[in-house]
């Protein structure tokens, strides 16, 4: 199972092989940092739309302490089946391995404020 993942410590954007307990792994390892979860699909156009503008934010000073991971539904069904995503792109966002807040849709401004009032 991939995901895509976008830590904005690295400054990059790598292929990581993971399974559902991997994914919470990566919540509980975060600890109180804020964490961007884009559920997202390779056929998705709207997911195509923002993936430059997700790709942007996690490269954003102000983001250097919060971390950016890209799910893609088809490969990490198991997660995204856990998740309850029923539509792509979904944002979800997590803090001490809890979800704080979600919305779908390819929204880049929603997106930018989202994660601007919860990474403090």
């Amino acid at each position: 199972v991939n995901h895509r993942v976008c830590d904005s410590l690295s400054k990059s954007c790598s292929s990581l092989k993971r399974l559902k307990d991997s994914f919470f792994s990566a919540l509980k390892e975060a600890g109180d940092k804020l964490v961007v979860v884009d559920f997202t699909a390779s056929w998705c156009g709207p997911c195509k739309n923002i993936a430059p503008f997700f790709k942007g934010l996690s490269e954003k000073p102000e983001n250097k302490n919060v971390v950016f991971l890209k799910v893609d539904v088809d490969e990490a069904a198991d997660v995204a089946k856990h998740c309850d995503i029923k539509c792509m792109p979904t944002f979800h966002f997590y803090k001490n391995e809890k979800k704080v807040d979600d919305f779908s849709g390819s929204n880049e401004a929603k997106l930018e404020e989202k994660v601007n009032t919860l990474r403090s």
